[in-house]
């Protein structure tokens, strides 16, 4: 049976201790597949020497699951005569986004500096063992680190007051951002009240992207690039990695693993965390929408209540019995209900300008607060599974959050804590409306007529479909408005629809040559020749090639070429 890929993907696990290829070939061989094909890539690499100028900033090679892809981009963009060169920590950073509760157990190392023995040694052999055989220019971090600025760096770490730090800028570049929201990863926490060890590990995140920025301008300066290609675009030190090279004018690409089978998600200019929130309306909009598109999209957001078609989903057998769940509870299901889905409190905390609330915690206990001051409407709050089932365990429960604001939930309240197996389609299903923070789920919602209220950083708003609050004022005036008169209209439910197939089909971008392993890291390449990672081959790979190396849309016109699931 499968396990949620999404408890694997993009963890850190122990990596193989040397550059041996471990077993049942987890990361690509790239030594014996360059040997199928070797004259070509000879060839290739030569052509490309004077071709357009990519960086792979994998940084944290020993991120294997970003290292397998951006391996494989490295080749890809060599074939199409792009002059390759990789960016590698070497030991030097003294936290970074491998690190985590589970794999560091002991906050101290960060103090002791004695993360190389922890982590490091593992991390560097995997992009070793990766990336050296594929023999393009690669930088370490030691040789771009000065020792100046290695010093300048731990003082100003040391010496910045802590409640400055999340804040701080260094030339305009939110540095400190990064470095908060790298140690509440750490931490899986939404804050770092309460953490003994919080403001060590926050100063050593600080240093590390001081250390970070350091090196990037270096290399910016030594080197001319035209674009940096690189995953997350956000914690320490990718998120610094982006900050500088968009300082000094260097065209930037993140990407993220995406939910369906064999997809992933790029995006210009900074994390999609941001840019779907800005994308665009007519890079959709204006699609012919046929039958076929609809029964399509409809089909897949059906199948997501199981996860048949996803390599990321949270519940191995979800409970669709709603009904017995509301019985055993006292929901009333013949009275109003509002739904209501939270996130996971510590992840991805960046600064959204347009959220409604400074936070989630915020959020949901401000909202709570509301209902309870309007008994004939039920509130619903499905805690978000993840908060067990993801990355990280969530530190920061927010039923305990919840539990310690309110000792005694108002009778109209009703929260669905994350271990609970009952499917959060069937508990929303009922609802006259949905609020939402920063869920995708709201694309979902929307797709089936569910009215969706946005507060957060969801990436439905701002597309014509939701009704988004982009202050408390706002938000409490749509809440007013609850219970909602009826759904919503057969247009904005086709509107919803078409914005749906355009995010899953045609921003999920297939790579059906990436196959998951149920192992670590969790999807390996599964190719026989580099012959296969060349121009045309795989219309997804040029998709994401062309737009690294021209500015071209991350898009995959699912609508011509048909919708792929490996």
């Amino acid at each position: 049976m499968r396990s949620s890929l999404l408890s694997r993907l993009f963890r850190s696990k122990p990596e193989p201790a040397a550059p041996t290829a471990p077993s049942g070939h987890i990361l690509p061989d790239w030594a014996a597949l360059l040997d199928t094909d070797r004259p070509i890539w000879e060839d290739a690499k030569q052509r490309a020497k004077t071709g357009p100028r990519v960086l792979i900033a994998t940084n944290v090679s020993g991120h294997s699951p970003a290292t397998v892809i951006e391996s494989v981009l490295a080749v890809a963009l060599t074939l199409r005569g792009a002059n390759v060169h990789t960016l590698v920590c070497d030991k030097v950073m003294p936290a970074c986004l491998r690190a985590q509760n589970d794999n560091v157990l002991d906050p101290g190392v960060f103090e002791r500096y004695e993360l190389p023995r922890v982590l490091c040694d593992g991390c560097l052999s995997v992009g070793r063992y990766t990336y050296d055989p594929l023999g393009l220019a690669n930088h370490d971090f030691s040789r771009l680190l000065s020792s100046d600025a290695r010093v300048a760096a731990k003082q100003r770490a040391d010496s910045v007051p802590l409640d400055r730090i999340p804040s701080f800028e260094l030339d305009g570049l939110p540095l400190g951002e990064h470095a908060y929201a790298g140690a509440l990863r750490f931490f899986a926490r939404g804050d770092l009240d309460g953490e003994l060890a919080g403001e060590l590990v926050l100063r050593r995140y600080f240093e590390a992207s001081l250390q970070a920025a350091s090196v990037t301008r270096t290399l910016l300066a030594e080197q001319q690039f035209d674009v940096a290609c690189f995953h997350h675009g956000i914690y320490v030190p990718q998120g610094i990695t982006g900050a500088v090279a968009r300082d000094l004018g260097v065209r930037v690409v993140n990407w993220n693993p995406a939910y369906r089978n064999g997809c992933f998600i790029f995006s210009h200019g900074d994390t999609y965390h941001h840019t779907l929130m800005d994308e665009p309306t007519d890079t959709w909009e204006n699609m012919p929408w046929t039958a076929t598109m609809e029964d399509q999209i409809m089909a897949y957001l059906k199948s997501r209540r199981s996860g048949a078609r996803d390599w990321i989903w949270y519940h191995e057998k979800p409970d669709e019995d709603f009904v017995a769940y509301a019985r055993e509870v006292g929901l009333d299901l013949d009275k109003p209900i509002v739904g209501m889905l939270s996130n996971v409190v510590w992840d991805a905390q960046l600064h959204y300008p347009a959220n409604a609330f400074p936070n989630m915690l915020t959020w949901v206990m401000q909202t709570i607060e509301y209902f309870g001051r309007r008994p004939a409407i039920q509130l619903v709050l499905r805690v978000h599974p993840a908060e067990i089932r993801g990355t990280a365990r969530s530190r920061q429960p927010l039923v305990a959050e919840i539990e310690r604001a309110f000792p005694q939930l108002p009778p109209n309240v009703f929260v669905i804590p994350p271990e609970s197996p009952v499917s959060t389609y069937a508990a929303m299903a009922p609802a006259n409306a949905v609020i939402i923070y920063g869920t995708k789920t709201g694309v979902e919602l929307a797709s089936f007529g569910t009215p969706t209220i946005v507060a957060g950083e969801a990436w439905i708003r701002n597309k014509g479909i939701t009704l988004d609050a982009n202050s408390p004022a706002e938000y409490f005036d749509i809440l007013d408005g609850l219970p909602l008169a009826e759904r919503m209209s057969p247009e904005a439910v086709t509107r919803a629809r078409t914005y749906a197939y355009h995010f899953f089909f045609r921003r999920m971008v297939p790579l059906p040559f990436m196959t998951p392993t149920g192992a670590w890291p969790p999807y390996e390449v599964s190719i026989h020749s580099i012959r296969e990672l060349g121009p045309g081959v795989h219309p997804g790979l040029d998709v994401l090639c062309d737009g690294i190396l021209t500015g071209a849309p991350f898009v995959y016109p699912a609508e011509t070429l048909g919708v792929h699931d490996s």
